[in-house]
């Protein structure tokens, strides 16, 4: 029978799946449309013009959420150690892979208006994010190779927070669209900025609060214990 705490971790690395769920399905989309020669828009003429950089981003991206969110799950590393140290050498390289291409998009692509300007308020904290995620990775591998499984531990949630960014900011704009409409240049660069911060903020959480002591089970004596204490 499954024991509350380890339902609790799967409906979170549920929660993490389901949020990765809108940048991994619009990546594949992205992907597809790519491969199969679609018609080139204003929108997507930046992706066909140079595609290597957004279909690396993508694929390092989905599989940073997809495998981060199962490594979240203490009952399955405890289980699987080897699985989760495979996991972790695939983590590290594409998380890596989707910080660097996401920078250099970031930089060279040329960005839809409502982005406004490349070194705007977005621009400038997308870079600050990017590296941020970037620096948390390798801050992370440095930590496991030093054995130090508790800072280990702390900065991968924290380059995973950034990571999920794509996921969280559907849900910051879906409200405002639904009350507002669609959102401004300053408006659009505060949602983006607000799900970064919710990450980080829940992350910081996580990775600050107290794991709950299991209560000392009391020794039951037997019948024969029992006669020669009395």
């Amino acid at each position: 029978m499954t024991n509350p705490s380890s339902r609790a971790e799967w409906r979170a690395t549920a929660g993490l799946l389901a949020l990765s769920a809108v940048p991994v399905l619009a990546g594949a989309f992205r992907v597809a449309e790519l491969a199969s020669g679609a018609e080139v828009t204003p929108a997507n003429a930046r992706f066909f013009a140079v595609p290597l950089p957004v279909v690396v981003h993508i694929i390092g991206a989905s599989l940073f959420c997809v495998l981060g969110a199962l490594q979240f799950h203490s009952g399955l590393r405890r289980r699987r150690p080897r699985w989760h140290r495979i996991a972790g050498r695939v983590l590290v390289p594409c998380g890596l892979a989707a910080a660097v291409s996401g920078l250099w998009m970031t930089l060279f692509y040329p960005l839809p208006a409502l982005d406004g300007a490349r070194f705007g308020i977005l621009g400038l904290v997308r870079l600050g994010f990017g590296t941020a995620m970037a620096v948390a990775i390798v801050l992370s591998f440095v930590a496991v190779r030093r054995r130090d499984f508790a800072r280990h531990r702390a900065w991968m949630i924290r380059g995973y927070a950034i990571g999920q960014g794509a996921g969280t900011q559907a849900l910051t704009h879906l409200p405002w669209v639904l009350l507002v409409g669609q959102p401004g240049v300053f408006a659009h660069a505060m949602l983006m900025i607000a799900s970064w911060v919710i990450n980080l903020a829940f992350a910081e959480w996580i990775i600050r609060r107290r794991p709950r002591r299991r209560p000392r089970s009391v020794p039951v004596p037997r019948p024969g214990q029992v006669a020669q204490a009395g």
